[in-house]
């Protein structure tokens, strides 16, 4: 007897539709570039966004929303939080210690590659609703 496999490289399978990006993630798509537009109009030019490091073995990888220079050549790790309003902490409590080492781990894999690492800084740049609020140097690689 043969069984016979359901699944995309079926023949008999339902074609699957497109995949349309969730609410959630257009809103943070939205809010990125909202920020780097943002930032760009205070100077910081871009070098990276939305870098993202796999799952290793010992670490749990990490992504940082933006990566920008300052014209002093600092390199700025940006996370980006958006909110509608200020409950529950509002966008920059949402940032907490977990969330920092998994940024600090990519960006740590990033400074890998410059054979120079230039001085750099972990910000958080908070949205809600019509208010832009920057922390520099939210955080250390501690």
């Amino acid at each position: 007897m043969v069984l016979e496999r359901k699944g995309p490289s079926s023949p008999r399978a339902a074609p699957r539709a497109a995949a349309t990006p969730a609410p959630k993630k257009t809103a943070g798509d939205a809010a990125e570039a909202h920020a780097l537009r943002w930032l760009r109009s205070r100077g910081l030019e871009p070098v990276a966004c939305n870098y993202r490091v796999a799952r290793g073995r010992s670490a749990r990888g990490g992504e940082v929303d933006l990566i920008l220079r300052e014209p002093d050549g600092t390199l700025v790790f940006v996370e980006v939080r958006a909110r509608a309003d200020a409950r529950h902490g509002g966008a920059a409590a949402s940032v907490g210690p977990a969330k920092q080492r998994r940024i600090v781990f990519a960006a740590q894999h990033f400074l890998m590659r410059l054979a120079s690492p230039p001085p750099c800084r972990f910000d958080v740049l908070a949205i809600e609703g019509e208010s832009v609020e920057w922390f520099k140097g939210a955080f250390d690689a501690a």
